[in-house]
Order: structure tokens, then sequence, then C-alpha cells
């Protein structure tokens, strides 16, 4: 990361030590005893210059914790009373001031990310050749629900959401999955589906929640490679077009993907404070103004019959439900538990806040759990906790989850809006993916990132990550390797993120859990009782 920057363009002292959490409420002095990451920005765009301090571990306080006592009140100096009040701010994922900037960050995302709802209802609708009301119903519901998600991963009620900045979206193998169930069993079938799929997380969570022990960094740093990995791919896909389609790696459309990146570094690198949290979106903004004067928008598809899309609550009838029909995504929803699992550790390390895993991975689940059984009954597949927001949110290094609540009123809103809805489905895909492989190659770091941190010194941890994302890879990098499979196998093993991640796991409980128990067996020297 670069270093940190001031007003009076001094360094940073050399013997400063980089701690994640450390953004401070706008107004507020950085005390001597605090630690603040090179290049964090806080939420009011202002820098503040790292310093040398003690390493003393501060577990930040809840929201409704007692505020500090008032200059005076008891024994102690100013500066004591100045220090307390310091060290009662809530963590920087938890400040939630100035709502007008976090609006803006909460759009920034919904720009992002809004192509991923509206691309999955359109591949529904292509492939189910559903009629058009039918199509914006569902599209209204997608954003609906996809906001829906977010407040609850972002606000955490109850034992629902981690209350991280999170972002749910339909798509993915999901979507795969729910249109061969719809294809083969019949829509209401599949919707069916979906609401056991849900009911199934809820009753397999205690047993995974488990086995979480098995999924240390090593596991979890190379499930987050191949998903950065896989995420660019998908974002360069939107730049590209698929291979053997009509206009497949059209120079127009490379052209705009790689000036929309171009914008967006130019932004990053000329801007500071808010101009350059918001470098993500002034970039596809930028890359969409470039796409009008070159004519390549069509203004005439952002037109709306009306003013409010309402969703359609079972929209292809009463759901069906069938146990059979629906074990393809009971058993992918393992995988996506999995993939839960390193998505909201990885957040965690993204915002610079320690979590317990073995309560905060269960509250993601819930909430996707939740928000998939409300979803079924809208006619959606499978909601699921996004990762694609976590890169958003170390580019920018806002990491408050107000912003990502934000998005989610932001997405309700668009969801019964729907001139809305057509004005930005209109962004042209080359934009929309030239920023999401800036976006997405940051997932990818930070599972580097986290890789270096779970010993690869060691020969077997090297093996293991090798293997796995050998395995994991492979379906992403060829694409049908598996084509010869049935059907209900190869949607499981086309999903390179589910086996990178089970065989990273079983190969770590080989190699570091058994394997030395049968070694201290077999090399123990032998007693007379024996």
């Amino acid at each position: 990361m670069p270093s940190a920057e001031t007003h009076s363009n001094t360094e940073a002292l050399p013997s400063a030590e980089a701690k994640p959490g450390a953004e401070a409420r706008p107004g507020t002095e950085a005390q001597p005893d605090a630690e603040v990451l090179p290049g964090t920005e806080t939420l009011s765009g202002t820098e503040q210059v790292a310093v040398p301090a003690p390493r003393a571990a501060e577990v930040p306080p809840p929201m409704d914790a007692e505020p500090p006592p008032e200059a005076g009140a008891g024994a102690g100096s100013g500066s004591g009373t100045e220090a307390g009040a310091q060290r009662q701010l809530p963590h920087p994922v938890d400040e939630s001031r100035p709502r007008g900037r976090i609006l803006l960050f909460g759009i920034q995302h919904v720009l992002v990310m809004a192509a991923t709802p509206i691309s999955a209802i359109f591949l529904m609708s292509a492939t189910l050749r559903l009629d058009p009301e039918l199509t914006v119903g569902l599209l209204s519901a997608a954003f609906v629900l996809s906001g829906v998600g977010s407040l609850v991963q972002s606000l955490g009620p109850w034992k629902f959401g981690p209350r991280l900045p999170f972002v749910m979206l339909p798509g993915g193998a999901p979507l795969i999955l729910f249109l061969a169930i719809a294809e083969q069993h019949g829509l209401p079938t599949a919707t069916g589906a979906v609401v056991l799929t849900a009911v199934f997380y809820f009753v397999v969570l205690p047993v995974f929640s488990r086995l979480l022990a098995f999924f240390p960094a090593l596991v979890i740093g190379t499930m987050i490679v191949i998903v950065g990995v896989n995420l660019v791919k998908v974002g360069a896909t939107l730049v590209t077009g698929r291979p053997g389609e009509p206009g497949f790696a059209d120079p127009g459309n490379l052209g705009l993907g790689m000036a929309t990146i171009g914008f967006t570094v130019a932004f990053y690198l000329l801007f500071s404070g808010i101009l350059r949290q918001l470098a993500v979106m002034l970039g596809l903004l930028a890359g969409t103004a470039l796409a009008a004067v070159l004519g390549g928008i069509d203004f005439g598809a952002a037109g709306a019959d009306g003013l409010l899309s309402v969703p359609q609550p079972m929209p292809f009838g009463s759901p069906q439900f069938n146990l059979v029909a629906a074990l393809p995504l009971m058993l992918y929803s393992l995988a996506s538990m999995a993939e839960a699992t390193g998505q909201t550790v990885i957040n965690a390390e993204a915002v610079g806040k320690e979590i317990d895993r073995r309560t905060a991975v269960p509250k993601t689940i819930r909430g996707d759990a939740l928000t998939s059984l409300a979803g079924g009954f809208f006619g959606l597949p499978l909601m699921v906790t996004s990762g694609e927001n976590i890169g958003i949110v170390r580019v920018t290094g806002v990491r408050s989850r107000y912003v990502t609540a934000a998005a989610g009123v932001v997405l309700i809103a668009i969801g019964f809006l729907a001139p809305v809805t057509h004005a930005i489905s209109v962004i042209p895909s080359a934009v929309v993916g030239g920023t999401a492989m800036v976006v997405f190659a940051v997932i990818t770091v930070l599972g580097v990132q986290m890789l270096g941190r779970s010993d690869l010194d060691r020969h077997t941890s090297t093996f293991i990550c090798a293997v796995a994302l050998a395995l994991g890879l492979l379906p992403i990098l060829v694409p049908g390797v598996y084509g010869g499979f049935p059907p209900n196998l190869r949607i499981l093993l086309e999903s390179g993120v589910a086996v990178g991640a089970f065989v990273a796991a079983v190969l770590n409980v080989l190699f570091h859990h058994v394997r030395p128990g049968v070694v201290a067996r077999l090399t123990r020297p032998r007693t007379e009782s024996d």
C-alpha cells in the first residue's frame, strides 16, 4: 500500500507500525498511542500521520458503551481524559458518520455491482424464455432482495449477519443450478428447491460450525485466491465476451474496458481524500461518458413504462418441493458455506477487525439462508454473500459497514423505481467489466497476503496449496473440462472454489493432523506392555 500522506506532505516515521482499523472521527487528533495504517483515510477524507506507539491491543467497545467521563470528573489529568475519549471511539467498521458521504460510497458499491443482478435475471429470462413483464418483476425482486440481504449482513440483527461490510447478490453457480432444475423439473420445483436449500442451511449449520477448526489461513487463503481469479475472469468476460460468440474480443470493447481502468488509476493517482476514495466510481462514470461520446449507449433502452416496479410474490405459482430435484443445490450449499467462511475472514481482515470465526461465520451463513428463503418465494435463485465488495473496501479504504447498509437501501430503492433500474442497465458491460477487473484482482491479492502468513516455508503447506490451486483453477482456466461427467457431478466439479476448498481442507487434515499422529505411533519406542 502507499505510504501515509499528510497535509504538509511529510512522510510517515519509519518506525510506525501499520495496524488495520485505525481511522478516527472527523475533528479528532491522533493521540500519541494511536497507530494508523499507512494510506488509510478517514470518512471525512482527511489523512493522518502514522507515529510509533507501544503495542497495546485495545478491544473496540460496543456501540452502546458508556461515554467517557467529562473533564474534571474523577482523578486524572485532562490529557488522561482526552486519551480515554480516544479509546472510546468506535471501530472504523462501526463508524456511521458523515451520512452524506456514506451514501456516496454506498452508491459507488451499487454502480460497480449492479451488473450482477441485471445479468443474472437477463440470463434467466433468455434461458427460460420468460415474457418481458415477468422479467421486469424478477429484476425488481433481485434488487430488493439484494438490498435486504445487504442490510441483514451489514447491520446484523439478532443472530443474522456478522456486522461487516457485505453485499448480497444472486448469480454464479446457484443460478446455473436453478436453471438446470427449472429445465428438468419446472420453475415451481426450482423455486421449491431454493426454499428447501435455505432450510437445509439452518439444519446443517451446527455441524458445519464444528468443522471451522479445519479451515486455517492456509485453506482460506487458497480459497480466496481461487475466488479472486474466478472473479477476474468474470469481469474480463464482460469486456471481451465469450469465446465463440459474435463480437468476441471486439477492439472497441477492449479499448473501452482498458480506458475505464486507466481512468480509475489516474483518479487514484492524482486525487486525495474523498475524491480518491471515490476513484472506482469516478472511473466507471468516466468510462460511461466515453462510451456515450463514442455512441456506445442506447439511451432509448433507459426509458420506462411506469414509475414504480413492485416485486411479485410467487411469480411461477406455489413452490413444489422435491428433495431429489433439490439435492444438487443442497450439495452446493456446503461449498457455499465454505466460501462464506473465507469471505467472512478476509472481510474482517480487510477492515482490520478481530472476529471470532465460531460466531461470525454462522451469522454470515444465517444471513444467506434467511435472504435465500425470502428470495425463493419471489422466484429468485439462491442469494449469496458477495466477495466483490471486499475489493472495493480495500481500494477505497472506507471500512464502515454502514456504507454497504446504504448500498442496501439504494438497491431497494432501485428495485421499486423502474426508471433507475433501466438507467443503470444501459451502462456498457465493457465499462463495468473494466472496473470489476481492478476490484476483483484486489481480492486475489488479499488471498496471497493471507497465504503469506500461513507458514508456506513448510514443504507440506506449499504442497497442499499447490495441489489445491491446481485442481481449483483447472475448471476456471479450462472451461468444459468435466463435460463428459454426469450433469449433477459436473456442476459440483466445475465450481473451482468448491473443489479448491475441499482439496485444501482434506489435505490439511491428512498432512497436519492425521500424518503426525501416525508417524508418532510408528516411531514411538515399544515398551514391554506393547
